[in-house]
């Protein structure tokens, strides 16, 4: 004849077990989710790899040549606004007496 404190344990054990099988159900569509979101991001990554690729390609095979061009271009025209701006910035301070501040530095050839 079973004891009173039996049934209780036995349906407490078994309100356990069946928390914990739809505990690892849960967890294990979860996991599932995750693969798929992974490998989601993983072929859009390499998506974008291939697209990095095929960039660099063409920019070493030259047939970029005029967007290289034009950045040079860019790149020398920024050059001759920073040195208007320097000489005008002289210009100003000389006018104006403010001749305490230290002179700007140079602008190096490499560097800009």
């Amino acid at each position: 004849m079973p004891k009173k404190g039996e049934k209780k344990t036995t349906k407490t054990s078994d309100s356990v077990s069946k928390q914990l099988v739809s505990s690892s159900v849960a967890l294990q569509d979860k996991t599932v989710e995750l693969l798929l979101v992974v490998n989601k991001l993983v072929k859009r990554l390499d998506d974008m790899v291939s697209v990095f690729e095929e960039a660099s390609k063409h920019i070493k095979s030259g047939l970029d040549e005029p967007i290289a061009k034009r950045l040079e271009e860019l790149l020398e025209q920024n050059k001759n606004i920073a040195r208007g701006l320097i000489l005008l910035e002289r210009y100003v301070k000389e006018k104006t007496g403010m001749s305490n501040f230290p002179p700007p530095k140079p602008l190096h050839k490499e560097g800009f």
